[in-house]
């Protein structure tokens, strides 16, 4: 049965074992052996598959080019083989660079799994770090299993309980600590190493959410990376003796004293007891759409709209369109958070995929969404649609934002109503709860829509046997042998990366 424990701010003068803290509670289930069962094996191989789709469709954009030239500037490091970058054969990095350069591709095109409650997460960023490390030092395919079960648990339990963005603090200061923990479940580290490490790795990754805020700049794919490689490095300090400040969490100059609710704030977080397996990926859900979790509902519905109401995409038959959501899509990728760049055609990629404006017109128009073409300078300066962007608007409605932050998974939605008032006087109103490809959603995604996924994105980038060579390696991933999980990574076809071509900088 779940644990969950009261985690508060301690004075200087109180005592507070090191077996009291959140650090060594969170070790402790990352040391605990419990088998993984085989309905989490299974979405583990799932989202393997998944982060390999959005990093394959990334590769020669400009953050994927400049991480990998990085990572190839540093050999491997003495103490193990290396590890495999994202579209490259025979080059390898050291782990903390790999999964540096695969970090960045994974989140660029905001297109993987997410997991919102207190917080928000895409908690596929366990995995480069933690598939850095096992293809490093030898782990076989059972204990990469293992340490991805555990990056999913505490990072979501963790996101279950303690809110960042309300002290605009990133949601990354959830993933250091889950990545650390995830390595040293797949090393077999004991719950002392651990929790130095997962200590180590929240004091280096907290930051604040201006990474998200305005113009939007390339750092949103790299804030994920840059937590994922201090996990690795927290985890080789911890390893050398290293220590951490403790307590992390609870201290009086700690993270929730002064980053988060302050000395008299307290947390209940929700952890696996001895002995319980760890099932929290089961709760976390895919996208469908490149663009923010908050949109996929959002797109949804416009195309279903589209469909239905075919004259809403000429902006001379609307007069308004407010999207009636929660508190976190109204302020953060609606007209609350008061950003102008949200409605300006000239505004980066970053900044659209923040803009629930934007995406429901340009999906409204087209009657779905492309993770290209959407985002293209050309589409949103279109006359039309830069006419009918600007008739959108969001307002927070109190229902949806309890629904938004319900314990019930029947219950919890992440869409909304919309209100449509035609030219012409009339109104068309409509709802949606969450996405199609939600669990819950009108089609859910299964392992069928998981490789689809992966050849669509990938078959522009890999050869066809190199996708299915892939897809059989992944499918078998308990079972690989050490080898077999240093060949977890895909090839680009020959000319898509041109390694001659990156930027130079320092290293």
């Amino acid at each position: 049965m779940t644990v969950t424990h009261n985690v508060r701010v301690y004075k200087s003068e109180e005592e507070l074992p090191r077996e009291g803290q959140l650090a060594w509670k969170i070790a402790e289930v990352a040391a605990d052996p419990v088998a993984v069962e085989p309905a989490v094996v299974d979405m583990i191989i799932n989202r393997v598959i998944d982060n390999a789709s959005v990093a394959a469709a990334s590769l020669t954009r400009g953050p994927i080019v400049a991480a990998r030239a990085q990572a190839l500037s540093h050999p491997v490091s003495t103490g193990g083989s290396g590890a495999s970058i994202f579209g490259l054969d025979a080059e390898r990095t050291s782990p903390e660079w790999a999964a540096w350069a695969n970090g960045v591709a994974v989140r660029e095109l905001d297109y993987h799994d997410t997991f919102l409650a207190a917080e928000y997460s895409h908690p596929g960023d366990n995995i480069p770090p933690i598939l850095a490390v096992a293809q490093h030092v030898g782990s076989d395919g059972a204990a990469l299993v293992r340490g991805i079960a555990t990056g999913y648990e505490i990072q979501m339990d963790l996101v279950r309980a303690i809110c960042l963005h309300r002290h605009k603090i990133d949601h990354v200061a959830h993933l250091g600590p889950s990545a650390a923990a995830g390595i040293g479940t797949m090393l077999g580290l004991d719950a002392e190493t651990i929790a130095q490490a997962v200590a180590q790795a929240l004091h280096t990754t907290t930051a604040t959410r201006q990474s998200r805020k305005g113009e939007i700049s390339t750092w949103k794919a790299h804030a994920p990376a840059f937590a994922g490689k201090m996990a690795v490095e927290a985890v080789d300090r911890a390893m050398r003796g290293q220590t951490s400040p403790s307590p992390i969490y609870e201290g009086e100059d700690g993270v929730i004293a002064w980053m988060l609710d302050g000395p008299e704030a307290s947390y209940q977080v929700p952890l696996p007891a001895p002995g319980e397996p760890k099932r929290a990926i089961l709760d976390s859900y895919t996208k469908e759409h490149s663009a923010e979790y908050q949109a996929q509902a959002w797109i949804d519905l416009a195309r279903k709209l589209h469909g239905e109401h075919p004259e809403l995409a000429d902006p001379a038959n609307v007069e308004s369109i407010v999207l009636h959501t929660s508190h976190h899509t109204h302020y953060v990728i609606g007209s609350g958070a008061g950003d102008p760049q949200k409605y300006d055609p000239k505004a980066s990629r970053e900044t659209l995929d923040h803009s629930i404006p934007y995406i429901f017109t340009v999906a409204l128009q087209d009657g779905g969404w492309h993770h290209v073409d959407s985002y293209a300078p050309e589409r949103a300066g279109r006359a039309d649609t830069v006419e009918l962007w600007q008739k959108v608007t969001t307002a927070e409605d109190p229902e949806w934002t309890r629904r938004y932050h319900s314990e019930d998974p029947d219950e919890k939605a992440f869409g909304g109503r919309v209100e449509i008032r035609l030219a012409n006087g009339e109104t068309i109103v409509d709802e949606i709860a969450v996405a199609d490809a939600h669990p819950l959603g009108a089609r859910p995604f299964a392992r069928a829509d998981y490789i689809r996924k992966f050849r669509i994105l990938a078959e522009p980038v890999l050869e066809p046997a190199e996708i299915d060579r892939f897809i059989a390696l992944a499918e078998r991933l308990p079972e690989l042998t050490a080898d077999e999980v240093r060949e977890l990574n895909f090839i680009a076809r020959a000319g898509v990366i041109d390694l001659a071509a990156a930027p130079k900088g320092l290293f």
